[in-house]
């Protein structure tokens, strides 16, 4: 049996695409890890953050979470830098 998919407005779609798009840069920002374990964790970290808020639908809270996000992303991403460095 098929769910009723509700078609998502204009502005849900954008958020939509900008969670998918964060959830991809993290996962090319964690692939740079050199750890192998941590990089696992990484991965399941950031898989089960995204599972838990899939079906947040209040605007405020999901905007929160993006910028989280990528504060996160950032972070991670400044740790890699300081590492090759």
């Amino acid at each position: 049996s098929h769910s009723l998919r509700i078609p998502l407005s204009p502005s849900q779609f954008l958020r939509r695409q900008q969670v998918l798009q964060l959830y991809r840069k993290i996962l090319r920002a964690v692939r740079e890890v050199p750890a192998e374990a941590d990089r696992r964790y990484l991965k399941d970290w950031a898989r089960e953050e995204f599972r838990k808020n899939k079906d947040a639908t209040e605007e405020d809270a999901i905007r929160m979470m993006i910028s989280q996000g990528n504060m996160q992303l950032k972070e991670l991403q400044r740790t890699l830098k300081l590492a090759k460095s």
